[in-house]
């Protein structure tokens, strides 16, 4: 397999096949985010990833799981994109899951019988960053949405019968705005009903915009004790009737939350209010970037 510069994956996708078939990120202005700041996005040639695949077929026994790179692989045309996930079909039969990063942008500009296509191929999931439900947040950041444009994305992804994964990050909001970004956060997940809810606690990355506004005070992260408080309110602000698989395990988190909504939401706010009376529960911080 050939890969340039830096590669990213969600954690769920630990054991995949990793198939790069872009550089970089087409939009890559989201103030957080550093992930792809030294890339120059581009589109690989479909023979090198149609190569990369005869490879990975010659060297590997079994793949059950292939995810497509990097940050918004989905911008690739369809005719590409079903090039790519016929190739799959055909090498590896035994693969049950292909899933990709896409953009709210990507999604939107798709049909949905383009979308409905995909899934037919074998598309089953799209990761997708949501970040935040506030509109304030979402042009503070330049992620390029509004909170109405991703619950649109999201429900045409579900539409069609493909399941979508949508990361939140808490405390985006800073103290000014983490009321706001908890309330709007979970009425917006709430309006747009995914499969699978990600929500991740903001690191500063030095060279990205938010770490300089820290820098000159134009930015207050949040305590882990606040953190959680935001969390709980985003919770208590997610009202679902499909349930909705909610994780915020990942290594930024200081609490490991785990569980189906809504059957599970009472529980998860348990936790959390057990976790602000025992702060041995809450991560420390050396550890968060393990």
């Amino acid at each position: 397999m050939r890969y340039e510069g830096s590669v990213y994956r969600p954690p769920s996708e630990a054991g995949s096949l990793i198939l790069q078939i872009t550089i970089g990120c087409a939009h890559n202005l989201c103030t957080f985010c550093g992930m792809y700041k030294g890339e120059h996005f581009r589109i690989r040639p479909i023979s090198d990833v149609i190569e990369d695949l005869g490879w990975a077929r010659a060297h590997y026994q079994h793949i059950e799981k292939v995810f497509l790179a990097d940050g918004d692989a989905l911008v690739l045309q369809n005719k590409a994109l079903i090039r790519i996930l016929d190739t799959i079909l055909d090498l590896f039969p035994e693969c049950q899951k292909v899933s990709i990063y896409g953009s709210p942008k990507d999604v939107l500009r798709k049909s949905a019988d383009e979308l409905a296509e995909l899934r037919n191929k074998g598309l089953s999931m799209i990761y997708i960053g949501g970040e935040s439900g506030s509109d304030k947040i979402l042009e503070r950041i330049k992620k390029g949405v509004k909170s109405e444009e991703l619950v649109e994305a999201v429900q045409k992804i579900e539409d069609a019968d493909i399941k979508a994964s949508v990361t939140f990050i808490s405390g985006l909001g800073g103290r000014l705005d983490w009321e706001e970004h908890a309330v709007k956060t979970g009425e917006v997940i709430s309006r747009m009903s995914p499969s699978y809810v990600g929500l991740l606690t903001l690191m500063t990355e030095p060279g990205t915009e938010l770490y300089e506004d820290i820098l000159a005070g134009r930015f207050s992260l949040l305590s882990a004790e606040e953190v959680l408080e935001e969390t709980k309110l985003l919770l208590e602000n997610i009202n679902l009737e499909k349930k909705c698989v909610f994780r915020s395990n990942h290594a930024s988190n200081y609490l490991s939350l785990r569980g189906d909504l809504p059957e599970d939401k009472g529980a998860m706010l348990a936790q959390i209010e057990k976790a602000k009376r025992n702060a041995s529960m809450i991560k420390d911080e050396r550890f968060r970037m393990l």
